[in-house]
């Protein structure tokens, strides 16, 4: 009994005129071909894939003129006839295959056959589709171009990355410290292997240079020292180009110099690092030529081109940049320096006391700037002695701390009945209103003559370490009284005063912070420290001991100022 369902009468049975117009637009060749082979259908797609005109497809035996001999090694290897599986009643596919046009040239194409249904009276005859391969592997192609392009520009991205990154490096190198010679050797060290074999240095002085850094990429070639006093003289053209140079000439490109050398007698330093060739750059910035950048490679190394040439100017300019850089800070800090040894004050000369002060500057230029003491004679015979420090290491913490000092003097004179906390806060009422200074410490004493030739000493603190008072006995006390915060952050605050016996023989010291603290050690260690020294050395002169103090406790990389009076031994004699 049929089960087969019974066609929907709501839809439309598929017209002839409906299926011929589906098989012309299918967008892909399609051909039949009886038992025997012989193409007995195809659709115009087929006939222009395959060079054939219109009608002229049909009749055509499919296994001789569309399928390339066996033997024909000139084309694309293919799997095997299509019509093979065909004939044992299986649907197949391929991507490889080739069939031949009319006029004899392959057409690579992939493809999928069925065979014809047997009740159509054609016997083992199949239905082939195919598709032109050669779109398909024009789009591989492209893809394959396109991958090859974004290859070449991730290549070419991480290129400029590791450029700008060594770049950088050698800014860094440049603007990380301010000792020039420091810099430059850190420069060179980067140079070498990556842009040359040698990398040299030369900076101009007056009418003359000298050699500051060198590097090769090889340990222990180049001469140490390698300055001026080395034994092993210039090559000639190396020398000559320099001179060139120095004088306002651009790059020089020196070539084959092992062979224009190759007579010479004695042995030159462009002879021992065997270079072949050398770029000597200027290290120039606007009108100002510092020096020198002589880079070199040897014959084993690829010769020096214009990428190389743009190169190593780039790194000339930033050189040039940083020796600026450092050649302009250490003019301002001489400027400090200068104004800061002027504002120190000649001690006066007091009867029954000793005096004496010691200040010994940043040995880092950049650190140079608002350290001060002061003493001077009140009106009533009184002594004030003064020690300060200015936020700030630079010409205008030297400046501030001058208008400080000179404001502090006249508020001290002019006010002789007032205590010293009085003339603190007056100087912090000053220093709000004219803006004299960000913020600063300082400790004021002033020290009285007693009828029996005895002194007093009246002391306040403004955020700074305490007076220290060393007896001749050998104790050494911190004066802990008379404390306040940092002038400038509250103006009309009271400040209070201390005050104390000064015994016979005893040493009052005040003091900046670069004597008890550091990147070394703890403020608490540095108070430490200084009270057994000062213990230690309490019989040494008063000019010895200060400056004695400075040189063993003193962190060098900051400003240390300290001042101290000393009572006499025996007083009223």
């Amino acid at each position: 009994m049929d089960r087969s369902p019974e066609p929907d009468a709501d839809v439309p049975a598929v017209g002839a005129g409906l299926m011929t117009a589906l098989f012309e637009a299918a967008g892909a060749g399609v051909y039949a071909v009886d038992a025997a082979g012989l193409v007995i259908a195809c659709n115009p797609w087929a006939e222009q894939l395959l060079g054939y005109a219109p009608g002229t497809l049909i009749g055509v035996d499919a296994h001789r003129a569309l399928h390339p001999p066996a033997d024909d090694d000139s084309l694309m290897p293919t799997e095997r006839p299509i019509l093979t599986d065909i004939a044992l009643g299986k649907r197949t596919s391929g991507d490889r295959a080739v069939l031949l046009r009319a006029d004899g040239s392959a057409l690579r194409v992939w493809w999928t056959a069925a065979p014809l249904p047997a009740d159509m009276g054609y016997g083992q005859g199949a239905v082939v589709v195919f598709h032109d391969a050669s779109a398909e592997r024009e789009r591989a192609e492209r893809r394959a171009d396109r991958y090859a392009h974004s290859e070449t520009m991730r290549e070419q991205a991480e290129y400029d990355l590791f450029e700008i990154t060594w770049l950088s490096e050698l800014t860094l190198a440049m603007v990380s410290t301010l000792n020039a010679n420091e810099a430059l050797q850190r420069l060179v060290r980067l140079l070498v292997p990556r842009l040359a074999d040698t990398a040299l240095i030369d900076l101009a002085d007056g009418n003359t240079h000298h050699r500051n850094a060198g590097a090769h990429h090889a340990p222990d070639i180049l001469p140490d020292p390698l300055d001026d006093s080395s034994p092993l003289p210039d090559h000639p053209a190396h020398a000559q180009a320099l001179t060139r140079v120095l004088r306002g000439a651009g790059t020089q490109h020196l070539k084959a110099l092992l062979a224009t050398n190759a007579a010479a007698t004695k042995v030159d330093l462009f002879t021992l690092v065997e270079a072949q060739e050398a770029l000597i750059v200027p290290l120039r910035l606007r009108a100002t030529t510092f020096g020198a950048l002589t880079l070199t490679r040897a014959p084993a190394s690829p010769p020096f081109n214009e990428t190389d040439r743009a190169l190593a100017e780039e790194v000339a300019r930033r050189t040039a940049l940083g020796l600026d850089n450092t050649r302009l800070h250490a003019a301002q800090a001489d400027i400090a320096a200068t104004l800061q040894h002027a504002l120190l004050t000649d001690l006066p000369n007091v009867p029954g006391l000793d005096l004496a002060a010691h200040y010994l500057p940043a040995q880092r230029a950049a650190e140079v700037g608002g350290d001060w003491y002061d003493a001077f004679l009140l009106q009533d015979g009184d002594l004030a002695l003064v020690v300060g420090d200015v936020t700030g290491h630079d010409i205008q913490a030297a400046s501030r701390m001058s208008e400080l000092r000179n404001m502090l003097r006249a508020l001290a004179v002019d006010h002789p009945e007032e205590e010293p906390g009085q003339i603190l806060r007056r100087l912090d009422t000053a220093q709000a209103r004219l803006t004299l200074a960000d913020s600063a410490t300082a400790v004021l004493a002033r020290l009285h003559p007693t009828p029996g030739g005895t002194w007093e000493a009246t002391w306040s603190v403004a955020g700074h370490p305490p007076p220290l008072l060393i007896t001749a006995d050998g104790s050494a006390t911190y004066l802990a009284g008379g404390h306040a915060m940092l002038l400038g952050l509250r103006p009309t605050a009271e400040r209070p005063t201390a005050r104390t016996h000064l015994p016979a023989g005893a040493t009052l010291l005040l003091y900046t912070d670069g004597l008890v603290e550091s990147r070394t050690q703890t403020f608490d260690n540095g108070m430490t420290r200084l009270r057994q020294h000062a213990t230690t050395h309490r019989g040494l002169p008063l000019p010895r001991l200060v400056s004695e103090l400075a040189r063993d406790l003193g962190d060098t990389r900051d400003d240390i100022t300290l001042i101290a009076a000393r009572t006499p031994t025996h007083p009223g004699t």
